[in-house]
């Protein structure tokens, strides 16, 4: 943490005045001020009825709603669930990728008052069971027969959920199991009652309040079991009108919907945003076509992760060692031309007229194509956020010609908390907090904030609720500093501050995103806490890593395999060297090891979200760990995995232990 840093200092964007206060806050749009999701879902139909809302690519054709037909079948399940027996509290399980139907059956849930719960569709059944018991699921929302059969299963073990409904019938003909239910069967019969009673249609709209939940959303569980964030209809409104306000958001903007349903930038961005702003909402095929999906659609406004923006760059890199000669020639001129002008005008230089004519030239010949190539043309705004960002990355797409910023949240402030301004960039800051957010930097150096944002406590967990609200801030969990521009630098986890034997203080994944600002490097994980000098566990990565094997003449049949060869043991040591550069000399990484598989959420490794899970890795890797203190230079590991079937097996390797020179 900073030395120099003010913990009291204060960042307030909200003039002085609590931000929980709903009648002291600026007002930034009125019109997002009151109400539900639902009443503004019914407000967009009234007024854009005809307009397109949302489309879906289903077999290669894209079906669009419009906010009429949105309505229309949020209503009508809503009336059908209601009839069902839907009470207030009830959870909704909501699992499957994104798909028109489940983000329609969230917002009946809603207007129900109930708990839409989306989960990861690959989540495992110990933490399916406990979700689903934490969040009372007799209801669940299912995409298709292989989400159907884990629920099944979910209720031959915990009872729930008592009603499965789910939206794409294939392969479900033949199923009998009571309480399994179409999408298409509950719509028909929810019309019917809304045709029936004419007052009922009002009813729906209007039965949910502003301090209703909007959404249930669980956390990655790194350090314990998940909790769960009940996000209230006001919550998530004023994210939306704060990112509004900071334009990091418009009315109208077109979005693609591709991140998991289950994590807060979705709902924020997609359901939240995109009702509030009245966004066009597109939706891909499958995750595997979001790349080609995304140059069809070509949003106004795209948010990727950081492993999702180095994946990009990976393609374009692939894609330029295999077009023609003169191509790889201009872009081995003009890109590196192009970083080293965005590098400089971060840095606050003005470019030249000579430099500012090279840059037009070399947008007509490369960055113009290379932006369409992404379907990234009418990208006004890209965003980036949940971890940091590669230096070479970020500098690559901003001087593609991408306003591309980072923001800062999490889902206990519906993820928006902090934002970058266009024009007002840094490397290594978070940027400003948003219109209608204060953050204050306690004696801890944990960064607090007060916004209409932050949410109201966990499901079923008091004790929780009171630690992460004490004092009427929110407690991030997250050290940081606000620099002399009142730019947030995020450093780490307050929680992960470790010392080693000499007391040098750091916090692992400061350092472990460094090393995955690397396209070779997939994960890390630092050891060093209480011993004499840092070590380092490697996943390299098998795409970016592979493609180097093919074009440097290294052969290989697996995984295990490629990570043990020695030229790529030199590969990795020349990235551990460059980030030892940027450490104080009693934090440089004298060892490492990388290891013959990556990382698992379904081992126990890391979370869905790919949050370490210390004590796993501890405990799973301890002879490795053991080897790289006491001399060895190489050392045999059996690893556990397990496979998509949910059997498990081991994976038997001599690993090599690299002494960084």
């Amino acid at each position: 943490m900073r030395p120099d840093a003010n913990t009291a200092e204060v960042i307030d964007l909200a003039r002085e005045v609590p931000a929980h206060d709903p009648g002291a806050v600026p007002r930034v749009n009125a019109g997002l001020d009151s109400g539900t999701l639902i009443t503004l879902l019914a407000e967009n139909a009234r007024t854009h009825g005809s307009t397109v809302a949302m489309r879906e690519r289903d077999r290669g054709i894209w079906q669009e709603f419009t906010w009429d037909d949105v309505l229309s079948e949020v209503l009508a399940f809503a009336a059908a669930l209601d009839e069902m027996g839907f009470k207030p509290g009830d959870g909704l399980l909501v699992i499957g990728d994104n798909r028109p139907r489940l983000y329609f059956g969230m917002l009946s849930a809603a207007a129900l008052r109930g708990l839409p719960a989306p989960i990861y569709p690959d989540v495992p059944p110990d933490d399916l069971e406990y979700y689903a018991g934490n969040s009372r699921a007799r209801f669940a929302l299912a995409e298709d027969q292989e989400q159907v059969d884990k629920l099944l299963e979910l209720r031959t073990r915990a009872k729930l959920p008592e009603i499965i409904i789910y939206d794409d019938p294939r392969g479900l003909a033949n199923y009998t199991a009571p309480g399994l239910l179409s999408w298409e069967d509950l719509v028909k019969k929810g019309r019917e009652r809304l045709a029936r009673e004419p007052g009922l249609k009002d009813d729906l709209i209007n039965r949910a309040k502003p301090t209703d939940a909007a959404v249930l959303l669980h956390s990655s569980g790194t350090t314990g079991k998940p909790k769960g964030a009940i996000l209230q209809h006001r919550r998530v409104i004023a994210a939306a009108r704060n990112a509004q306000a900071a334009d990091y958001f418009q009315v109208g903007d077109e979005l693609m919907a591709y991140l998991p349903m289950a994590w807060v930038g979705d709902f924020v961005f997609t359901v939240s945003s995109g009702i509030a702003l009245r966004f066009t909402i597109n939706i891909p095929e499958r995750q595997e076509t979001v790349l080609h999906n995304l140059r069809e659609v070509a949003p106004t406004v795209y948010f990727a992760s950081p492993r999702s923006w180095d994946a990009m760059l990976t393609h374009v890199q692939v894609g330029i060692a295999e077009s023609t000669w003169l191509k790889r020639r201009l872009y081995d001129w003009f890109m590196p031309f192009a970083i080293e002008l965005e590098r400089k005008r971060l840095a606050g230089h003005k470019p030249g007229l000579l430099s500012r004519i090279a840059y037009a030239i070399g947008d007509v010949l490369i960055y113009a194509p290379l932006r369409d190539y992404l379907g990234l043309s009418r990208a006004k705004r890209a965003y980036t956020a949940g971890e940091a960002i590669g230096e070479d990355t970020f500098l690559f797409f901003r001087a593609l010609g991408l306003d591309l910023k980072q923001f800062y949240g999490q889902t206990e402030n519906c993820a928006l908390t902090a934002a970058q301004g266009s024009g007002d960039v840094k490397l290594n800051t978070v940027g400003k907090p948003l219109p209608g957010v204060e953050v204050k930097i306690d004696d801890n150096g944990e960064i607090l904030i007060r916004a209409d944002s932050v949410f109201d406590g966990y499901l079923n967990d008091e004790a929780a609720t009171q630690n992460a609200l004490a004092g009427g801030w929110l407690h991030t969990g997250d050290a940081g500093y606000m620099d002399d521009d009142g730019h947030l630098v995020v450093l780490g986890r307050v929680g992960e501050v470790v010392y080693t034997m000499d007391g040098e203080r750091y916090i692992p994944t400061y350092i472990e995103n460094r090393l995955k600002f690397s396209q070779y490097i997939k994960d890390a994980a630092i050891i060093g806490a209480g011993r004499d000098y840092l070590t380092a566990l490697i996943c390299i990565d098998m795409g970016a890593v592979g493609h180097w094997a093919e074009v440097n003449g290294v052969t290989y049949t697996s995984y295990a395999e490629l990570s043990q060869r020695p030229e790529v043991y030199k590969l990795i040591n020349g990235v551990v060297r460059h980030v030892n550069e940027l450490l104080p000399p009693a934090l440089a990484i004298r060892k490492f090891v990388n290891l013959p598989k990556e990382f698992d959420p379904d081992d126990g490794e890391v979370t869905r979200t790919r949050k370490l899970r210390r004590n796993v890795i501890d405990e799973r890797y301890a002879p490795i760990i053991n080897a790289l203190y006491d001399g060895s230079g190489a050392v045999e590991h059996e690893t556990l995995i397990t496979y998509e079937t949910g059997a498990t097996g081991t994976l038997k390797r001599r690993l090599a232990i690299y002494e960084v020179r």
